[in-house]
């Protein structure tokens, strides 16, 4: 299969045994320019599978930096790293993909202009728009719980469970993620978990225990 297409490196979606593997985890950048590197590389040693930088206050110059200096930190793992937005800096700065916010361009439009093997994820906020990702390797969806960093009531578990259900990608929870209810997040079909505020402290213990959580 074209890996333009399809990339092999995440797993398939197997409905007989959907939680065969440990969970997918995506941390994302606080925002916080480039004070906040040392958490990324941190989560990256610690064994996250993909960071999102998510910096939209840089410049462009200032974002191409950033990248490239996650880059470098982070080569000696097995993170990938992906650009919220900005698929033209992704390419330029040798990232392995890109995230789409949920109004910006067609993951299936994006798809022919990006190298082979390129992550492309999409941010979704309801099961409507998780079923039409059509194009995008996985999605993001969320505000599952109550988060600081959204304004508005969460979806809860019952949208997380109406999107994969239907869903042909995997679907990472996002929003007020926590190890207390990781499993309940998986036990409605989450792939995987994606978080800020999840990440930035002690990201070794956390990946470490989000790594055993299987469906409640």
């Amino acid at each position: 299969m074209d890996c333009r297409q399809r990339n092999h490196w995440l797993p398939p979606l197997d409905a007989a045994q959907p939680h065969a593997a440990p969970p997918l985890l995506y941390a994302i950048s606080a925002g916080s320019g480039p004070s906040g590197l040392d958490a990324l590389v941190a989560a990256a040693a610690a064994g996250v599978d993909m960071i999102q930088i998510r910096e939209k206050h840089l410049t462009a110059r200032a974002l191409f930096k950033f990248c490239r200096d996650l880059h470098a930190a982070t080569h000696d793992t097995s993170a990938r790293l992906l650009l919220n937005g900005r698929w033209d800096i992704a390419v330029a700065a040798g990232l392995d993909g890109v995230h789409l916010p949920a109004d910006g361009i067609p993951p299936a439009t994006l798809r022919p202009l990006g190298p082979p093997g390129f992550i492309i994820g999409q941010s979704c906020h309801s099961p409507a728009q998780a079923a039409a990702a059509v194009g995008a390797d996985f999605c993001v969806l969320g505000p599952v719980f109550a988060t600081p960093s959204k304004s508005g009531a969460p979806m809860g578990l019952a949208a997380l469970h109406a999107a994969t259900a239907t869903s042909a990608i995997p679907i990472l929870a996002l929003g007020g993620i926590t190890i207390a209810n990781a499993a309940s997040c998986l036990g409605a079909g989450a792939a995987g978990l994606a978080g800020i505020r999840l990440f930035q402290r002690d990201a070794a213990a956390v990946v470490a225990a989000l790594r055993r959580q299987r469906p409640l």
